[in-house]
């Protein structure tokens, strides 16, 4: 399909606390938009404070999707999220809408514009052998043990991965010991160019001291508003070893709500870890090669940006799709 026939797509990114909520309220107040969330861990239900998740007035004021999809005991993926990310993203622009993609997992904007490898699926047995292999080796002090046996296997997808991003190494190795493909093959010669869609690609950035100051100041929120209130609701109901509780502050606060931790200790480390995920997002984002930076304050360059991207988009229709 041209590129001036795809139906279009705004994306809104930056990392945690650059001010997407803020700013995708901006943009519907100005634009016909509905919201398709791109955050792993708001398809979640009932982890709302600790995902930082658009409240109910908000999403009565612009439509979200993809925002309390399943219980916390149900296992999603970056392929389910592709799925239904775009089946909504469909219904938007059948009500003539444009589609607002807001969020910060790198993983789910690039499966939600470019698609995903068509590899083999999950293999639950050798997943959980080579999580227990790092869990045994970081115990001996080598918690990047499997990071080195994938850059033996294929230097090319290590250097792609970071040591500590236990869940990427281990899709790479299972790819590699389950079906004998390097990862980096794979991507070679999917080349993610599943692009259905017209896209202008934003992220916002209000730089790096204030990124921090904004960090700090959103986890003691996140205490003041009920955190530790919402971990212990949630461990009423589920047991603290599910997967989506390993996220930035439900890790931090179970155990002050099981009583091994203070809060003033879970704060801080609840702080310094957002501080570092916040710059390794910050990073993620400055590799891709469309993303317009935009600082964080900045309302007129967004609104300029995406009227001039809509603007495109009704000439190509007045002049047959060529501009």
């Amino acid at each position: 399909m041209p590129p001036s026939e795809k139906p279009p797509v705004v994306v809104l990114t930056g990392p945690t606390a650059s001010g997407k909520t803020r700013a995708a309220l901006r943009i519907a107040a100005r634009f016909d938009v509905e919201v398709v969330s791109a955050d792993s861990m708001q398809v979640y239900r009932h982890l709302d404070i600790g995902t930082a998740k658009p409240g109910l007035t908000e999403r009565a004021f612009v439509p979200h999707h993809m925002i309390d999809v399943v219980a916390p005991d149900v296992a999603y993926n970056a392929g389910r999220y592709l799925r239904e990310a775009r089946a909504a993203a469909a219904g938007v622009h059948a009500r003539g809408r444009v589609v607002l993609l807001v969020g910060g997992t790198g993983l789910y904007v690039r499966a939600f514009l470019d698609g995903l490898l068509d590899a083999s699926g999950a293999d639950s047995e050798l997943r959980a052998r080579l999580e227990a292999e790092h869990a045994a080796a970081s115990a001996k002090g080598d918690a990047e043990a499997l990071h080195r046996r994938l850059a033996a296997l294929d230097p090319a997808a290590a250097q792609a991965i970071h040591p500590k991003d236990l869940r990427r190494l281990v899709r790479a190795l299972e790819l590699v010991e389950k079906g004998g493909a390097l990862p980096s093959a794979l991507r070679g010669a999917h080349g993610f160019s599943d692009r259905p869609y017209r896209v202008l690609h934003l992220a916002l950035d209000p730089g790096v001291s204030e990124l921090d100051r904004r960090t700090d100041a959103r986890c003691v929120e996140m205490i003041e508003r009920g955190l530790l209130r919402e971990v212990r609701g949630l461990l009423e109901r589920h047991p603290p070893t599910l997967r989506p509780f390993g996220a930035i502050g439900y890790r931090h606060v179970i155990p002050v709500a099981e009583g091994s931790d203070t809060l003033v200790n879970a704060l801080e480390a609840m702080q310094r870890d957002t501080r570092r995920f916040a710059r390794r997002q910050r990073t993620w984002i400055r590799g891709v090669h469309d993303a317009v930076w935009i600082h964080s304050d900045d309302e007129d360059a967004l609104v300029e940006r995406i009227e001039a991207f809509l603007v495109g988009r009704a000439r190509a229709d007045q002049l047959g799709g060529e501009v």
